[in-house]
């Protein structure tokens, strides 16, 4: 049996922008995207803490060092800038494996610069 797992995440990130004529996705500081190991492309879940809007995307780069936090397309209508959003992947593990994973969480500051 597979179980789906929480692969990693960026807890409480500021979205800096949304962009409603862009064709879709979340654009990510790339320094972020590789603390969390979010390959581009990759599909991701956006969940705002403002407004409790839940969705799914893709994953696309930002200049590194950036702080850009920017949804696309129709999801920036579920978004303002300034709302706090957590972006997190998944995976499927066998039990084995889902029993041992410990997921990569990414804490930010209010400027999207990862909190060591």
């Amino acid at each position: 049996m597979l179980l789906k797992m929480m692969k990693s995440k960026i807890h409480r990130a500021k979205v800096t922008r949304s962009d409603l004529d862009y064709e879709g996705s979340i654009t990510i500081d790339e320094r972020l995207m590789q603390a969390a190991g979010f390959l581009p492309g990759e599909s991701v879940h956006v969940w705002n803490i403002n407004n409790g809007e839940r969705l799914e995307t893709y994953a696309l780069n930002a200049p590194a060092g950036s702080g850009e936090i920017c949804l696309n397309g129709a999801a920036a209508r579920l978004v303002q800038p300034g709302d706090l959003v957590i972006i997190t992947t998944f995976c499927w593990l066998d039990e084995k494996d889902a029993a041992r994973h410990k997921p990569k969480v990414v804490l930010v500051d209010q400027q999207n610069c990862r909190i060591e």
